[in-house]
């Protein structure tokens, strides 16, 4: 399987989220762009918090010094981003590939992270709670829909609201694979106690 993991917005926990994932399929793990924190970047955590030994992680496309917007950051960095360059890593393993921000996130002055999404692609969406995260989960499940392509399950992340989440839910049909918690910290304990609920449901997909 290759799974792309987007969210409804930045700072929803799709990191989290992807290492939960690549702890349950003992996954290979690639993010195609990453902008800022290259020191500690989002495969620096999602490997510091896997602890099974067959995952593999593969380097980005591109790597933006500054955190921001993909195309500022390259803009910065005065470069642009080609879809062409950005080149899915071969691999016999399930592979996890993580988005930046939301779906329409912009790359460049007409692709988005939408474009990053392939036919071939199983696309699970984040969602966590805020006021105005109903309509984000809606328009992003309706615009992922209107590309083409299937959401095959959700993720909630953060504080339960059992309201907003069936809603979601019933409205879309989406299958829900899990909730993760506000926890206190998630190391490679806490991500496989995580993996262990989780791996059922993605096995499933």
């Amino acid at each position: 399987m290759k799974l792309f993991i987007t969210g409804i917005s930045t700072d929803v926990g799709k990191t989290i989220a992807s290492s939960i994932i690549v702890e349950a399929l003992e996954a290979d793990y690639w993010k195609p762009i990453q902008a800022g924190d290259l020191d500690n970047s989002d495969t620096h955590k999602v490997k510091s918090r896997i602890s099974n030994s067959k995952s593999q992680f593969y380097p980005n496309a591109y790597e933006l010094n500054t955190p921001a917007s993909p195309h500022l950051a390259a803009e910065i960095d005065g470069i642009t981003i080609d879809l062409a360059k950005i080149k899915e890593p071969v691999t016999g393993n399930h592979l996890v590939i993580e988005g930046a921000g939301g779906i329409f996130v912009p790359l460049n002055e007409k692709d988005t992270i939408i474009n990053l999404i392939q036919s071939d692609y199983k696309v699970i969406l984040v969602s966590r709670h805020y006021l105005g995260s109903i309509n984000h989960t809606l328009l992003t499940i309706e615009a992922i829909q209107n590309r083409g392509f299937q959401i095959s399950g959700i993720i909630f992340s953060g504080s339960e609201n059992k309201s907003t989440e069936s809603l979601i839910l019933n409205k879309t049909g989406v299958k829900c694979i899990g909730r993760i918690d506000e926890e206190p910290y998630f190391d490679q304990n806490v991500i496989r106690e995580y993996a262990d609920l989780f791996r059922e449901n993605l096995l499933n997909l």
